[in-house]
């Protein structure tokens, strides 16, 4: 009788340890493959003596390919929110970034070191990132820095760097604008990615 007991007791172990070591397995398995993130935050920050302007994109779509390293970036330019209204107009306008008829930058490009990400470990794992940036039609290589995430299988990209905004044709020679608006400004970039 007793050992009938304990036969029904392994059997009954077995079957709950089946689905706890399936369910463990589907949440924890390795990030692997195409990654995508649809919803990365793009910040930008320019500082001049009469003034500070930031501005906020929460529309992004970025691709990371954990094999290769190959990483995208389309950015909508007219999702860019201002603290003040006339700014995002200014930005949008003709003069600025023409957003009508430049209406998404890119930026096409790769971690080159890869191979040093362990996307099945958490951890903190820093990037090199190179390729080219596109905003109106001007293409520039940009390398930064950056950091890949891990947690919980669930993987964070993030960099800072700054543009020159002349080199894609925003400039300005005279008026409110050359004041007000730095020469060169910080970019934040932080996504989110989710497997395909």
């Amino acid at each position: 009788m007793l050992n009938q007991i304990i036969n029904t007791m392994k059997k009954l172990a077995s079957l709950f340890l089946i689905p706890a070591v399936i369910i463990s397995l589907v949440a924890f398995r390795p990030v692997a493959g195409k990654l995508v993130s649809k919803n990365a935050h793009i910040n930008f920050f320019s500082h001049t003596s009469v003034e500070d302007i930031t501005a906020n994109n929460y529309k992004v779509v970025s691709t990371l390919e954990t094999s290769t390293g190959d990483l995208a970036f389309s950015v909508p330019m007219q999702s860019f929110e201002f603290e003040k209204a006339l700014m995002q107009e200014h930005f949008n306008s003709g003069n600025f970034l023409d957003t009508k008829k430049f209406p998404k930058a890119k930026f096409d490009g790769k971690i080159t070191n890869i191979s040093t990400v362990n996307f099945s470990q958490d951890g903190v794992y820093e990037v090199d990132v190179t390729g080219n940036m596109t905003i109106k039609e001007t293409t520039k290589p940009v390398n930064t820095k950056g950091t890949i995430t891990i947690k919980g299988g669930k993987v964070n990209g993030s960099t800072k760097f700054n543009l020159v905004l002349a080199e894609y044709g925003i400039a300005f020679k005279k008026g409110k604008p050359s004041t007000n608006i730095a020469k060169e400004i910080e970019v934040k970039v932080n996504a989110d990615y989710l497997s395909e």
